[in-house]
């Protein structure tokens, strides 16, 4: 069963003749990216089917085009590749610490979780 994306953003009934409703698609108010210190990273350790392992950071607020910059940083860093997708920077390989390291090196805040 899927279920359907709501067009009205949660929203059910309104009598406001004023209230400006984005339609999907349109794109909104670009979202500014916090400074680094108000940021509150988690560094993941994930497991890919076939056995490969890569690090994932979550919980960027920001621009994409900042959250790709911290991506190049943190691959640079590590000497590996790695992508930005949907929000995540992630780096192949068990980087956690090195990772971090270059985190908390450049102002965010950040600790490691999952387990």
């Amino acid at each position: 069963m899927t279920r359907k994306k709501s067009t009205n953003s949660g929203l059910v009934y309104s009598t406001d003749k004023t209230l400006d409703i984005p339609t999907p698609g349109e794109p909104g108010e670009e979202q500014l990216t916090l400074a680094p210190e108000k940021q509150d990273l988690r560094v993941y350790l994930d497991r890919m089917p076939g056995g490969k392992v890569l690090t994932r950071v979550t919980g960027f607020i920001g621009q994409k085009e900042d959250l790709e910059k911290l991506g190049k940083l943190l691959k640079h860093s590590c000497g590996v590749g790695g992508s930005v997708k949907e929000g995540n920077i992630l780096v192949q390989g068990d980087k956690r610490d090195r990772v971090l390291e270059v985190l908390l090196k450049t102002g965010y805040k950040g600790k490691k979780a999952g387990g």
